[in-house]
């Protein structure tokens, strides 16, 4: 589904001293170079922290929807994400890319409501049961399902002639 352009977030030159990007040259990246990237990733890094302020960095499968402007992560309800979530609900998630690197901020919330549950399953089993035929919604239903709600965003092209020129942050209203 294709994202309402009314609600896409608003692209900006980030803040980011001693790194050139205060440029004449800087165009922003894409919001749809970023909404591929999360939509087509296998895999992503989710960054939460502690109610003491310790930091947890693992690779999760996930899933982006345009419409809804909406990431989502399963996990198991006595993991160290789940209790992290629990005390602290502000959550950084990564593309597995180093090169065109994407990070989006924002805050968690485990889904209770069967409803959105049900659709954030569907899309996830859509998109990876073609590589994991033994995924089933019963096996998702079992952990917890997590929606963040985006803040901001950082696009970086870590190639030289893009770098300073590229780099954009996204924000949303909220």
């Amino acid at each position: 589904m294709s994202a309402d352009p009314a609600r896409e977030p608003r692209a900006e030159r980030p803040h980011m001293p001693d790194y050139g990007v205060d440029t004449a040259a800087w165009v922003p990246l894409s919001w749809s170079w970023a909404a591929e990237k999360l939509r087509s990733g296998r895999n992503y890094w989710v960054v939460t922290v502690s109610g003491a302020g310790r930091p947890h960095a693992l690779p999760v499968w996930g899933v982006w929807d345009d419409t809804e402007q909406r990431f989502a992560f399963s996990c198991g309800p006595r993991s160290r994400k789940a209790a992290d979530l629990a005390a602290n609900p502000w959550v950084s998630v990564a593309a597995d890319d180093t090169v065109e690197c994407l990070s989006v901020e924002g805050r968690a919330s485990v889904l209770a409501d069967p409803a959105r549950r049900r659709a954030w399953v569907e899309r996830y089993l859509a998109k990876y049961v073609p590589i994991a035929p033994d995924l089933t919604a019963e096996f998702l239903d079992a952990n917890l399902l997590v929606e963040i709600a985006p803040r901001r965003a950082f696009g970086i092209v870590e190639r030289a002639d893009e770098f300073a020129e590229r780099a954009t942050r996204w924000s949303w209203p909220g």
